[in-house]
């Protein structure tokens, strides 16, 4: 046999009361290994004891309902009764994104301040196209975070919303404070396809904070195609005049946080923003989970607005 089959959880078949303790047979149920155990439960413990173990019968129970097995690592679950399905070291995987240089607008990483101008901000912000006025992510979207997030939105797993807001909190400095916290907006059609609005569940938390209810004052025109992979010129004509607020009185003249999963080219950002701004918001700061990374200076994500911008990055694309 090339491994060992362990069952997800047991079943107990022989329960007998002794003078000193209590022994219990238990059959693993999840499996069709027909693998046994016998535990010994001592009824002379402390209340603290016999508390623990109530749990841990609570928990045995518990992984027969849900996974036990651990969807990034694989490995069995183990510890107190959780609905998230992922182990608590897999949970710590993900670092907050680092780097030496950063433009002071949109926060992207780069490996050097060759595309920073001498204000610090990159070609998109130089050029006006950034109309946000500030973004924060919690770390770059690959590996373990992008595990995460996939298991969030494409596997459902509604559970791991409160983990990742809380990564969502580490990414906003203290210092910053809001008179609005917005969810970025789902089609009624694609959340009725895919049954929630993963944004929304991460920024609850984060409105909770702030002690603010979360606005729906955001919503979308119309269905618009998948983002994934269009380019930004695409990105943006898809979008465009796809959002809309309902109440601007409760913007206009507003901080405002929005908060999305994933920044990728900030094609979405940027045209929810724009609603926000017309609506007359007097600051628009985006906050998501994970970003994109552009540290080599990809400028298939950059639209420059004029011709010397373009000459520029042809010229340091040949010389590469």
């Amino acid at each position: 046999m090339g491994g060992e089959f362990r069952p997800r959880s047991f079943l107990h078949v022989f329960v007998k009361k002794l003078p000193c303790c209590i022994l219990r047979l238990e059959w693993g149920c999840a499996f069709p290994s027909l693998s046994t155990r016998t535990v010994i439960v001592n009824t002379s413990q402390t209340p603290t004891k016999r508390f623990a173990a109530v749990q841990s019968l609570a928990a045995s129970f518990f992984n027969l309902v849900f996974p036990d097995d651990c969807r990034v690592c694989k490995q069995r679950l183990h510890g107190s009764v959780s609905r998230v399905p992922v182990c608590a070291p897999c949970l710590s995987l993900p670092q907050p994104l680092q780097a030496d240089h950063f433009c002071k607008t949109c926060r992207t990483p780069f490996i050097d301040s060759y595309p920073l101008d001498g204000d610090g901000e990159c070609t998109v912000c130089r050029e006006n196209q950034a109309n946000f006025d500030s973004v924060y992510s919690f770390g770059s979207y690959q590996d373990s975070l992008q595990q995460l997030i996939h298991l969030f939105k494409y596997s459902k797993i509604e559970s791991l919303a409160r983990p990742l807001s809380r990564l969502l909190i580490r990414a906003l400095p203290l210092d910053q404070n809001f008179d609005a916290v917005l969810a970025m907006p789902m089609h009624w059609r694609k959340r009725w396809e895919r049954g929630f609005n993963q944004s929304e569940l991460l920024a609850a938390p984060i409105a909770k904070r702030f002690g603010l209810k979360l606005s729906g004052n955001l919503r979308r025109n119309r269905y618009t195609a998948p983002q994934a992979g269009l380019n930004e010129a695409a990105r943006r004509a898809n979008l465009r005049n796809s959002f809309r607020v309902v109440k601007p009185e409760q913007i206009s003249g507003r901080r405002v946080l929005l908060i999305d999963d994933v920044f990728t080219t900030g094609a979405t950002l940027r045209a929810a923003t724009a609603a926000l701004k017309a609506a007359g918001a007097a600051h628009v700061s985006a906050l998501t989970l994970a970003r994109v990374d552009r540290r080599g200076f990809d400028t298939s994500f950059v639209v420059p607005a004029s011709r010397k911008a373009s000459k520029t990055l042809a010229a340091r694309n040949g010389a590469s």
